[in-house]
């Protein structure tokens, strides 16, 4: 009965901490698209707040506001 709570709780921690903080790697895919965008002078102006902001938001602890942030972003920039 022990070992069944156990892997229960494993299997139900494990998954959540895989996709916890993910915002680094969206960082990393909004900066690789920076450079070959094409957006006009505006856009990208709020994609560069959207991913500063991201940043801080990821530096404070509150990562569903840094992907909410960064993901507004990824949309911008089309990816």
């Amino acid at each position: 009965m022990l070992r069944a709570i156990t892997l229960a709780f494993a299997l139900s921690v494990f998954p959540a901490t895989a996709f916890a903080n993910s915002c680094p790697s969206i960082m990393a895919a909004i900066d690789a698209a920076l450079p070959a965008s094409t957006l006009a002078e505006a856009d990208m102006t709020k994609v560069k707040e959207l991913r500063t902001k991201g940043e801080q938001l990821h530096a404070a602890g509150d990562h569903a506001g840094s992907e909410a942030a960064l993901n507004e972003a990824k949309t911008l920039l089309g990816i």
